[in-house]
């Protein structure tokens, strides 16, 4: 199970990539895998405001379907339409090729409630 270091994680599976006032958004690989092949991925409307904890995305197994939720309040000012043709991507390469969005930030203080690598490594191994 690949953990990045650089990244933040939320406990319900999103993987954080901080940016200058903004953040790209994905699942992380546990998540991935817990998932199976995904098939459909449904997409946060571009240029929408969402609140933290708001889902903002959907995405769709064989075995079941996982909510994506947003890790702070802001706007959603990119997405990974790549995944509507393939979202099998998202397995193939959560962290790089499979990011779902991208938001812009509203309130730092809402990432403090993140997790940093060790403490979600921590988190999953408790499922494991």
């Amino acid at each position: 199970m690949e953990i990045r270091k650089d990244l933040l994680y939320s406990k319900t599976h999103e993987w954080i990539l901080k940016k200058n006032g903004s953040i790209r958004i994905g699942i992380t690989d546990y998540a991935q895998d817990s998932l199976t092949d995904i098939v459909y991925v449904e997409l946060p409307e571009l240029n929408k405001y969402y609140k933290k904890g708001d889902v903002i995305a959907t995405v769709e197994s064989v075995k079941s379907v996982g909510e994506i939720y947003a890790p702070c309040s802001g706007k959603i000012i990119a997405i990974n339409e790549k995944l509507e043709d393939e979202p099998g991507m998202i397995n193939e390469s959560p962290y790089d090729e499979g990011w779902i969005a991208e938001m812009e930030v509203e309130n730092e203080e809402e990432l403090e409630d993140l997790m940093d690598a060790e403490q979600y490594e921590e988190l999953i191994s408790k499922d494991l």
